[in-house]
């Protein structure tokens, strides 16, 4: 979440990461500022400088000093950083990180594991009218999907009543992830469900054959370059299974 953090400090911690795992560190930004007022003052950020026209700013601040041709000296350098040539995503829910990805020439990926309205629209925004880059020469798009996979439907059903922390989100509780809960009808209002179930749209729930036929759809439809699987699951075996069904899944399409 870039407005939390100034570019010369994420340049420098990425970099330093790049440095040490060579070829396996991506920088993705994201424009909201992701936390409060009283978060944003622990991170000593001013309001003036969460702005979201600074955004593109920003962004273009961290590519001039990945960037940078040998022999380059600008005013201010990261150390490490300069000449890394760190690949670099945007992150949306919406149009505006679409655009800007388009117009900047980076590759774009769109979280429709939360927010999944917008998806097809931002696709479409982004490859009609991207400009080709010294990075880029082509649109390239991730979409970020909720995956809740077991060896049976039921299981994969159970182990998605761990959404029930939207619920807890929605009400101003935000806390650890939930365990599983038997009933939800007993835990949240028609409009809670309405809106946890809108915003959770994008996922697939249940055993191999499921998710391998919905990944295969997924692609179809979106004709994304890369799928992103998120797995909010309350016990890490039963995560790490998920998982792998979802890889396994993948791997035959």
């Amino acid at each position: 979440m870039l407005p939390n953090h100034p570019p010369l400090v994420i340049a420098e911690q990425f970099s330093t990461q790049a440095s040490l795992y060579p070829g396996r560190i991506d920088l993705d930004l994201g424009r909201a500022p992701g936390s409060d007022q009283r978060t944003m003052m622990a991170l000593r950020r001013h309001i003036s400088s969460m702005h979201a026209d600074a955004f593109p700013e920003d962004v273009a601040e961290l590519i001039g000093w990945f960037d940078a041709e040998p022999g380059e000296q600008p005013a201010v350098q990261p150390v490490p950083g300069l000449g890394l040539k760190i690949p670099v995503w945007l992150l949306g829910s919406s149009l505006y990180s679409a655009q800007l990805s388009a117009r900047m020439g980076l590759q774009f990926a769109f979280a429709s594991h939360f927010a999944p309205d917008q998806l097809f629209q931002a696709l479409h925004v982004y490859r009609e009218n991207f400009q080709p880059s010294a990075r880029l020469e082509k649109p390239y798009a991730m979409v970020c999907i909720n995956v809740v996979a077991a060896d049976s439907e039921r299981d994969a059903r159970f182990l998605f009543t761990s959404q029930q922390q939207f619920i807890n989100l929605r009400r101003g509780k935000p806390g650890p992830l939930p365990a599983p809960f038997e009933n939800m009808d007993n835990l949240w209002s028609p409009s809670e469900q309405y809106g946890v179930q809108q915003a959770l749209s994008m996922s697939l729930v249940g055993d191999s054959d499921k998710v391998r036929h919905g990944l295969a759809s997924l692609m179809r439809e979106t004709q994304a370059d890369e799928i992103m699987v998120n797995g909010q699951i309350f016990d890490t075996e039963a995560r790490l299974r998920s998982f792998a069904i979802a890889m396994e899944a993948a791997r035959s399409l």
